[in-house]
Order: structure tokens, then sequence, then C-alpha cells
């Protein structure tokens, strides 16, 4: 089945065609680094990383560039004598690497800075001009230096926003005085007053730094070519920065895009996150509260371009989901490993988890299929199907490495982790071994005691032919010994 994928531009589901079927491209709007991520960062980051994930199953490379604008006002705003501007881009950087990297995105194939990247912006806005889509201001007052885009000269502005020019809002990015229009929006921005020396660059039209819009057509293009699959970013991206990008990018002669994709928002308790109203949720403080699983599984499970409400109980959610996963394949690698303690697989995507991810990354109907081969899988160890037991396994093995969950990835072992997990098991095998001589001694109250305390922890026992195994039960679990 071909990939179908919902652009914005066209409002419609389209079949994924990419010009290289070898090497699909895409570029994906990064964070703007004036301070540190929050959780709809993760979740737009994870939407495209777990696409990508899928193109590549489906097409074998995936060239994946994601910017970092670390030159933008909110940067300078956030700076102070002590830390500026690009000591400050930097630290936030780092921070978002972190985060990323800490719920199991993938760095990208190239992340280019903005800064790196001024002769060819300045190339682009030269060629507006030329062709007479772009004008630099002219007279006196604050706006001298900077370059507009002529909103007017371009009859397709509004396309990707189906807006009309009229009705649209003025541009807030530059000094008024001198555009022709009010919605003309900055390509590049005269150096003020009170600016940095460090954040200005000479050009043909005096010194002064890009505007926000410039970047990402200069990046996508040094990076992808004039043409290239997919643009990717988040819902609030469409307007205006998404339909600037698009303007500029096709009044210079460049095809641009083919797709548009975009990642709904995040919201806490039905409402937008906001700093005003207290519910701003960082990744920092959500990683230090949940397993890093835990909230890419939560963050994933909704339909990438949804409004996730995300709350405490959907990481509860997640972790109970990620428990029965674990469980399960822990249990079967004790059934299936031979002699020599290995483990043997070889099968294909499963075809109704490809369907699912087909139908415009459908990743919740892909966990569908995913906990139902699970439940399958549990069967079959019950009732001892050793084939059926390996055709789950299989099949879970795979669908969580293309969604980046398997609970037994090493990634997700990091050295707090797994001295933690040292000291639970010396302690529950401790008390397994304290009810084994309970009931040898035939004291069932005793063995009752122990289990039902092993129960309450959160914690089922398994009893089989080669000995007590453990682990973490979805909720606790009691039984009396006979």
């Amino acid at each position: 089945m071909t990939v179908r994928l919902y652009d914005t531009k066209a409002q419609a589901l389209r079949d994924f065609v990419p010009l290289d079927p070898e090497n699909v491209t895409i570029y994906v709007c990064g964070p703007t680094v004036q301070s540190g991520p929050h959780i709809g960062h993760l979740r737009g980051a994870l939407s495209f990383d777990i696409l990508r994930r899928w193109l590549e199953t489906r097409h074998g490379r995936v060239t994946f560039v994601r910017n970092v604008t670390d030159i933008d006002d909110k940067v300078l705003v956030n700076a102070t004598q002590a830390e500026p501007w690009w000591a400050l881009a930097y630290r936030m950087e780092l921070e978002f690497s972190r985060a990323y990297a800490a719920i199991g995105i993938r760095p990208p194939t190239y992340e280019p800075r903005a800064t790196a990247s001024i002769p060819q912006m300045q190339e682009l806005i030269t060629r507006l001009i030329e062709a007479g889509h772009a004008y630099p201001s002219t007279g006196s007052g604050t706006g001298i230096g900077d370059v507009y885009f002529d909103v007017r000269s371009w009859s397709s502005y509004g396309d990707l926003t189906r807006q009309s020019l009229d009705a649209m809002e003025p541009a807030e990015d530059a000094d008024p005085r001198g555009k022709r229009d009010p919605r003309d929006f900055a390509l590049w921005k005269g150096s003020k007053a009170g600016e940095p020396a460090s954040a200005t660059w000479t050009s043909p039209w005096g010194a002064g730094r890009p505007g926000w819009h410039i970047e990402c057509s200069a990046m996508s293009r040094r990076y992808l070519g004039p043409e290239f699959d997919i643009h990717g970013g988040g819902l609030d991206l469409r307007f205006p920065h998404h339909e600037n990008e698009l303007a500029q990018s096709t009044a210079t002669g460049d095809p641009f895009a083919r797709y548009w994709v975009h990642n709904g928002l995040v919201t806490v308790g039905d409402q937008k996150m906001s700093k005003s109203l207290g519910n701003f949720w960082l990744a920092e403080d959500v990683l230090a509260r949940h397993d890093p699983l835990v909230v890419r599984y939560a963050l994933a499970a909704a339909h990438y371009r949804s409004s996730l409400d995300i709350t405490d109980s959907s990481f509860e959610e997640a972790d109970a989901a990620l428990n029965r996963i674990r469980g399960f394949l822990q249990r079967a690698i004790r059934a299936l490993q031979d002699e020599t303690g290995d483990l043997h697989i070889d099968g294909s995507v499963p075809a109704r988890f490809a369907a699912a991810m087909d139908d415009d990354l459908g990743v919740p109907q892909a966990l569908a299929v995913l906990h139902e081969r699970v439940r399958d899988g549990n069967t079959a160890l019950e009732t001892g199907e050793r084939e059926a037991t390996l055709s789950a396994f299989t099949d879970v093995a795979i669908m969580t490495g293309i969604l980046g969950i398997d609970p037994l990835d090493p990634h997700w072992r990091t050295a707090e982790s797994t001295a933690e997990a040292s000291a639970l098991d010396a302690l529950v095998q401790t008390m397994i071994t304290q009810r084994a001589d309970a009931r040898a001694a035939k004291d069932w109250a005793a063995a009752d005691r122990i289990r039902d305390a092993i129960a309450a922890a959160g914690i089922a026992l398994e009893d089989t032919a080669d000995g007590t195994h453990w682990a973490l039960a979805d909720a606790p679990v009691s039984s009396k010994e006979n």
C-alpha cells in the first residue's frame, strides 16, 4: 500500500510519491532557542521522528534536516550582559538536544544553525529584489536597512492557509514605517540602536540580520535543494511562518516543498499551554518526574495531527501499556531462547500495522495492533504454543522497534535505572526464595503473606518449570497458595 499523508496545503490526504523513491527529503522547522523546551516541542519533534522512521521502513533512506534558529528577536531579548545572545542560544540548543535524545528522538541528518547560512539568505533576498518581489526600506527612521517582501506582488500569497490578503493581520516583525503594505514582512532587519554588534552582519542594504522567515527558505534550499519532499512543523507555524516561506521561495522560482505536514499542539486540561495560566510543562520537569520511555509513549499515542491534552493520567496509562509489552517480551524470551541464551527472529512488518502507518501515520491504530499481538502472545505462552509465541514475539519486536518504544532496548537503560533494577531484583529474589521455602515446608499462610506482599508492590509472579519469575504488573495481584 502507498503511504498517504495529509497535505495541509491541499487540505486533503495525498499519496506520497517522493522525488527520489530511494531518498526521501524532509525539512522540519526546529526550535528558536531563546529558552528551554516544553512538552509541545517534544511532541512536535517526536511526530516527525516517527514519520522519519516509517518512511525509512518504506523507502530505505531519509535525508532529514531540522534547523536551529539561533538569531532572532526573542533570543536577543532574553540575552543578558552576563550571557550574550550567542551563549544563551548555544546553552538552550544543548537543552533541546538532551531532551530530544532522552525520549529517543534520533538526531537529524543535518542540523544547521541560522547564523551559518547568512550568505545564502542574502542571495535569496537579492533574487527577490531583482524579481520585483522585495524592496529595501527608503526614507528616514528606524526602518533604514530593512528589506521587505512585497506580498501584493505575489498573487499566490495566502495559498497555504487559504486566506484573503486583505483579511490578514499586519506583519509585526519589522518597523511598519518602511513598508508599502502593513502585511509585508521582513527579509532583512537593519541594525537598531541598542542591539549588540555581534548580532550584525554586513549586507548590500546595510548592516543587520536576517528575518525569521528567510532563514528556513535558505537552509532548506542549501541542504535539500530547490525542491524537496516534505516540509514539516507545528500547526502554529502555518501562518505567518510557513505561508511566508512558501511565498518567498516560490517567488524566486523554486518549486520548494511538495507536501506540507503539520502536527497538532499540546494542551493541558483542555487549555493551551501558557505561562500566564500556570500550566506550562517544561520538558526538564516532565522528564524529572517520568521515565523517558513513558514520556515518549504518552506523546506518541494520539494521532499526530490531533490536539493532545496531557495530564498525569496520560503518563500512568502509558506506563501500564509499556509494562504489558515489557512483561510479554520478557516471558517470551525466557520461553523461546535456546540453550546458548540466544533468540533468533526473522519476520516482516505485520500487514495491519503497516496499513495503519501508511494511512497518514495512524499510530493509535498501529498501537492497537501491537497490543492485540501482545495479548495473542500471552495466550500462546499460557497454552504452550511455541510457534504462536514466536510469531507474536517477532511481530511485537518489529512494531516496537519501528515506533521506538521497545522497552528492552538498551537506550532506555541508564546507569541509575540499571542499578535500581538490580537492587529491586535482589529484594524480590530474596522474597521468592522465602516463599519457596515456606511452600516446601507446607506453610501456606506464610507463602500467602509473601506473595501478597509482592503483589501489593505491583509485582506479578509467574511459576514455571524452570523456576519463578517476576515482572512489574499493571495492578496489584493477590492469590492464595495451596
